[in-house]
């Protein structure tokens, strides 16, 4: 299992380290944040970004966790909001992780399994104070890569249709991701965008 992910702009393409559950929430320090979540061209290179396995334990996470939950529920019409709770997100089938910045909690992130070879994006939540930083950009490439790494093709996800979702969309745009139907328990919903990317090939 993937448990951690580090991100370098000067880099070409990714640069991963792979550690086992159980890694301390404080680890070494890791290179420079890359772009991405619609942050300018010109955002600094020098955020420093860790991914680590999520901890319900912690007071910052269930905070973080609790405004994403609020805040996305109150941009989805009733019966539309398919955001996950501190329960559903602790299922055996859900990876959560965070992104830290220096002892900052910046987001979250999570992957659904839905069959061996489909995932689902899920709990994606960059705090506010870290918007167009890319930070979204960065968990996102953490969820493909631990999708690929677990064996997965395909990876799906449903966003909300509102004006609120505009730049998630953009974010899952740039990433490769296509709008499509729904999938897994889904159902066609006027508040709700479908959209996936195949993980094989690039």
């Amino acid at each position: 299992m993937l448990s951690m992910l580090i991100l370098g702009r000067a880099q070409t393409g990714i640069q991963a380290f792979f550690e086992q559950r159980g890694t301390p929430s404080r680890p070494p320090p890791p290179l420079a944040g890359e772009g991405g979540e619609g942050e300018a061209a010109g955002a600094s290179a020098a955020n420093i970004m860790r991914i680590i396995d999520g901890d319900f334990g912690d007071p910052q996470v269930l905070a973080l966790l609790r405004f994403h939950l609020t805040h996305a529920r109150a941009q989805t019409a009733p019966g539309s909001d398919h955001a996950l709770d501190v329960a559903g997100l602790q299922a055996p089938d859900i990876s959560f992780w965070t992104i830290w910045q220096d002892d900052a909690l910046v987001g979250c992130g999570a992957l659904k399994r839905l069959t061996a070879a489909h995932g689902e994006v899920k709990s994606m939540h960059t705090a506010q104070s870290a918007r167009r930083t890319g930070v979204g950009s960065a968990m996102l490439h953490h969820i493909i890569a631990a999708a690929r790494a677990s064996g997965m093709s395909r990876l799906s996800l449903e966003t909300g249709s509102w004006d609120y979702f505009v730049p998630a969309r953009a974010l899952y745009t740039r990433h490769g991701f296509v709008e499509c139907g729904p999938f897994g328990d889904y159902v066609l919903d006027p508040n709700s965008v479908f959209m996936t990317r195949d993980l094989r090939g690039a």
